[in-house]
């Protein structure tokens, strides 16, 4: 003698494939939002090609689930167009930060803080260009959004600020720019204290500041400290690192320095080559100066 189970009805039954198809989109959303963070993780470390292949895979499988003009696909695009950005294919990364643009905006409304950050980074790919001007209002943009959202205290805020200072520094103006990084730099060192990553980007840009202003001495003591904290927090090979190093060498063969700028031109020139592509403007750049200090 079996045991049979009793039929389903018609209810019964489209209740659990909803069931079976909910639980399907779980698992796919699970592995995309696991996949996107490892990507992530590869960016901060530099593995700019392996977090490419993991973006790609992560949202092949949001897109495939969700659709393409879904919020999580939208997010995911926005932080493939940061990749973009540090690899220098700057075409791609306006068109992934634009199709982000279109569905936060649409999902989220347009002054969410998720909308400030895509300004962000678009003011970023400006400055990356060297289009500051066209940069500006997209970074002031992200800053009104984000104050209002969260007030003007908030670190999110100084990072939008500290992005508007940047621009304006490729403008040249100083005069509105150095007061912006002092006001960055007082509410990250309170939030997170003196040796953060973001302390180290801001004193980077502040010395780039004083470096324009052919302020040397004042421009090499803050080079070095926020060598010290990347090279701390990211460690030596980072391409990150290597801004900076790169900076601090310009400035050194400048005040005549020219033994120490060969050599961290020769370390910055090895460190861009293994991590980004040979025609890439930095790479280009390094080693066009570390052949003349040479």
């Amino acid at each position: 003698m079996t045991n049979s189970q009793p039929e389903m009805s018609c209810e019964q039954q489209r209740n659990a494939e909803m069931k079976l198809e909910h639980s399907s989109h779980n698992s796919i959303f699970a592995a995309a939002r696991l996949l996107a963070g490892r990507a992530e993780a590869c960016r901060v470390q530099g593995r700019y090609w392996e977090a490419e292949r993991l973006f790609r895979q992560a949202l092949a499988l949001a897109e495939a689930a969700f659709g393409a003009d879904h919020l999580e696909v939208g997010r995911m695009l926005n932080n493939l167009g940061v990749l973009y950005k540090y690899m220098g294919r700057f075409d791609e990364a306006e068109s992934v930060y634009g199709r982000a643009l279109a569905i936060i905006e649409r999902t989220l409304g347009c002054d969410h803080p998720d909308v400030a950050t895509i300004y962000h980074n678009l003011g970023g790919l400006e400055h990356a260009r060297g289009c500051y001007a066209t940069g500006e209002p997209l970074a002031r943009r992200s800053v009104e959004i984000r104050e209002k959202a969260v007030g003007s205290d908030h670190v999110d805020v100084a990072a939008d600020v500290a992005a508007l200072a940047a621009i304006l520094d490729g403008l040249r103006k100083y005069d509105e720019s150095e007061p912006l990084y002092l006001r960055v730099l007082a509410i990250f060192d309170h939030a997170y204290g003196p040796e953060h990553y973001e302390i180290a980007i801001n004193l980077n840009n502040l010395a780039a500041l004083k470096h324009a202003q052919r302020k040397f001495d004042e421009a090499e003591p803050l080079y070095r400290r926020a060598l010290a904290i990347k090279g701390k927090l990211l460690g030596p090979e980072h391409p990150d690192v290597a801004t900076t190093l790169n900076n601090l060498a310009v400035l050194l063969r400048q005040v005549g320095k020219r033994e120490e700028a060969s050599e961290l031109y020769g370390r910055t020139l090895a460190i861009y080559e293994s991590t980004l592509d040979r025609s890439h403007p930095k790479v280009v750049a390094c080693r066009q100066n570390y052949e003349r200090c040479r």
